[in-house]
């Protein structure tokens, strides 16, 4: 696009028609206000027990020491959990027999017990029903994309935002997930990947395939479980002590908590962040978004504009393409100029046809309507992709990933693995 280019623009009051926000089949929780709840703080409950990827290396030594072993042998599991994906301790045959039991048992206790796993788009996408030591509930979901392999992963057991058009904020916030609960979702793919579980692997060329993006756009909001993220986060990218991946091949995406983008603009890892705007103009997104109502759109823009001028990482903003709600030209228009005037170059929109939830009356954008919107924002000089959603069949797209009665009933008969 070039100056001159006309880009046609629409205002509020041409609006056809305007869907307001609303739950459908559950009430959202409220304040003494009567104001969407905000869970920021997770319910004091029991953390799983402490797993060598909740430690830092060193801690790992000095752990294995106290068990009466030489320091050495934690490089030993290193080697066994985040490169063989394994906490078998008979395949640890380099381990002495004696003291082997305790010493995995204590570095490496289970964290994950599979209830079910559910396949579709010929293979390339499952998901997985994860209960946690307490009995907790949680889904990731991998997919098979060409050229490389993505896992989306659970950072909190439910999620305390509360946006109506989400599914996990429905039953609100269970607890926080540990560091290494979350880096286990990674071992445990890794694991089926090399085991032949997501496709022969030699129809790729290669034996030795494993996930290669990580996005945090499971179960929970990222940033309201910051510390445990990033620790896991530095795990993920640790070439020597953890799984060696790229930090720019992490997604960390948040609804829009302003500090604690700014810190993770200052923590020197450059992962991609991704921010859930779905609206452009306060009015609507007070209502989808009700963390909104303490940090306004500008607000998160000005911080996400920062996070690109900090680590020069192009920040991706995530749109949810919603029926007569928030898929209007003028608000294709208005969140272009918010974008321009911020400057060029820093950003990439990813509008997401919306995945309906069981029971809602909200839908996705008409196709006519979807492509009018990414070509106004194209014209006006935004890059902006149509993202490609995986796993609408078994509710493993994008909002979809939220514990079902079924799911519940079914986790009851399943025994939490020692």
């Amino acid at each position: 696009m070039t100056e001159s280019t006309p880009v046609r623009s629409t205002t509020p009051r041409e609006t056809p028609r305007q869907v307001r926000p609303r739950t459908e089949g559950w009430t959202q929780k409220v304040d003494a206000e009567g104001k969407p709840l905000l869970q920021f703080a997770a319910p004091k409950k029991g953390m799983p027990p402490a797993h060598l990827a909740d430690m830092t290396p060193e801690q790992r030594v000095e752990k294995v020491k106290a068990l009466g072993l030489p320091g050495f042998r934690a490089g030993q599991l290193e080697k066994h959990y985040f490169q063989h994906y394994t906490s078998d301790l008979a395949q640890m045959t380099d381990l002495p027999a004696s003291g082997r039991e305790e010493l995995v048992h204590e570095m490496l206790p289970n964290l994950l017990t599979e209830v079910r796993r559910l396949e579709t788009d010929r293979g390339d996408t499952i998901k997985f029903l994860w209960k946690l030591h307490d009995g907790a509930l949680v889904e990731s979901v991998l997919m098979r994309y060409p050229g490389r392999i993505t896992l989306c992963v659970s950072s909190q057991a439910g999620c305390g935002m509360n946006c109506p058009f989400c599914a996990t904020g429905q039953a609100g916030l269970t607890r926080n997930m540990s560091a290494a609960e979350i880096v286990e979702q990674v071992v445990r793919a890794n694991r089926l990947i090399a085991e032949g579980g997501l496709g022969d692997p030699r129809r790729v060329g290669h034996d030795d395939e494993r996930v290669t993006n990580i996005v945090f756009m499971g179960m929970g909001e990222p940033l309201a479980n910051y510390n445990r993220v990033m620790q896991a986060v530095r795990t993920m990218v640790d070439k020597k002590h953890g799984l060696g991946m790229s930090a720019r091949g992490i997604t960390v995406s948040t609804v829009g908590l302003v500090p604690a983008i700014n810190k993770l603009a200052a923590e020197d890892i450059p992962v991609t962040f991704a921010l859930s705007l779905h609206a452009p103009d306060d009015h609507l997104r007070d209502e989808m978004i009700p963390i909104n109502s303490r940090w306004k759109v500008d607000e998160a823009l000005d911080a996400a504009r920062g996070y690109f001028d900090k680590t020069g990482r192009r920040v991706s903003i995530e749109y949810a393409l919603i029926k007569d709600m928030n898929d209007h030209a003028w608000r294709a228009d208005l969140l272009a100029s918010k974008l321009n005037e911020r400057g060029r170059g820093w950003v990439h929109v990813n509008p997401i046809p919306l995945n309906p939830t069981p029971g809602s009356v909200w839908t996705a954008s008409e196709p006519a309507v979807q492509n009018e919107f990414v070509r106004r924002l194209n014209e006006a000089g935004i890059p902006t992709t149509l993202r490609d959603t995986r796993g609408k069949e078994i509710d493993g797209a994008c909002g979809q990933l939220v514990a079902t009665e079924e799911d519940r009933d079914v986790a009851a008969t399943v025994p939490v693995l020692d």
